[in-house]
């Protein structure tokens, strides 16, 4: 956020934790994106703050959070001194969640592939309207295709990433019938090491499709783990999801940090990816 926006959202993010009753002395920014955590002090809480626009998304995290925790599914969980909903502060909407200590600075791939399988387990064990991956896939293609939201996009590299989304991307959505709830994007930095084992965060991605689309965001020794997981379509989904990630870099009002280095690494991802599968 800019810093005028991010002063804007601790504020917010304390006065919702204050609010509910807890107290707040001290604020960390622990992750600074289009939304915000905040670790609250010394209630010890974890405040993820999103722009008002985002209050459907975080009305759907808080749902999907609080019924996948009833599942004992391996996720970090709402914050239980305060009722699980979205707090609206200043033009933010606030979700209040528990603080974890990382314990564990890389997930051995066999305990993440564990966690991922039990995490599916327990998706597969709630009823939840959410949409399909291929939306996503839908979306990025909608960006890559209009010049003026992707100007500065060189044309080879427009017509690489249209391909690989149009093309893969409906391949792998179309046949429907292994498809379930997944997380959308289990990368690294969406499982943390704590000392309740591997917990999974960000749940506001989650979608339907196969498990092999989470997969995809997983280191590649991952997959290997994973029981029953086809190794072909991993590499497919990742493919695309390397596409997807390259177009949101070339949106003319992408904010990410150090967008310039993964423009360029995100097209070299796509290139490696389908190098992988080989002709055809």
């Amino acid at each position: 956020m800019e810093p005028s926006q991010l002063r804007r959202a601790v504020e917010a993010g304390r006065a919702a934790a204050s609010g509910a009753g807890l107290v707040v002395e001290d604020v960390v920014v622990v992750h600074d994106s289009d939304r915000v955590a905040l670790r609250l002090l010394p209630c010890d809480v974890l405040a993820r703050v999103a722009p008002s626009g985002q209050l459907a998304d975080s009305a759907f995290e808080v749902e999907v959070a609080r019924r996948l925790a009833e599942a004992g599914a391996p996720v970090a969980v709402l914050e239980p001194r305060v009722a699980p909903r979205v707090h609206v502060r200043d033009g933010f909407a606030v979700s209040l969640w528990t603080y974890y200590e990382p314990v564990a600075p890389q997930i051995a791939p066999g305990d993440y592939a564990d966690a991922l399988m039990r995490h599916h387990a327990a998706l597969r064990r709630i009823d939840l309207d959410a949409p399909h991956f291929s939306d996503r896939v839908a979306g990025a293609l909608r960006v890559v295709e209009d010049r003026e939201r992707s100007a500065e996009l060189p044309g080879a590299d427009r017509e690489l990433l249209i391909g690989t989304l149009r093309d893969l991307g409906a391949e792998i959505g179309a046949d429907k019938a292994g498809d379930q709830l997944l997380h959308g994007e289990p990368h690294p930095g969406n499982l943390l090491g704590t000392n309740r084992g591997p917990l999974f965060v960000d749940l506001v991605t989650c979608c339907r499709g196969p498990v092999e689309f989470d997969l995809a965001h997983a280191p590649d020794e991952v997959a290997q783990h994973y029981a029953g997981a086809d190794q072909d379509l991993v590499h497919r989904c990742r493919a695309v999801d390397w596409a997807m990630f390259s177009a949101w870099r070339w949106r003319r009002d992408d904010r990410m940090p150090d967008r310039d280095h993964w423009r360029a690494e995100g097209l070299d991802r796509v290139r490696s990816s389908l190098e992988r599968l080989g002709p055809g």
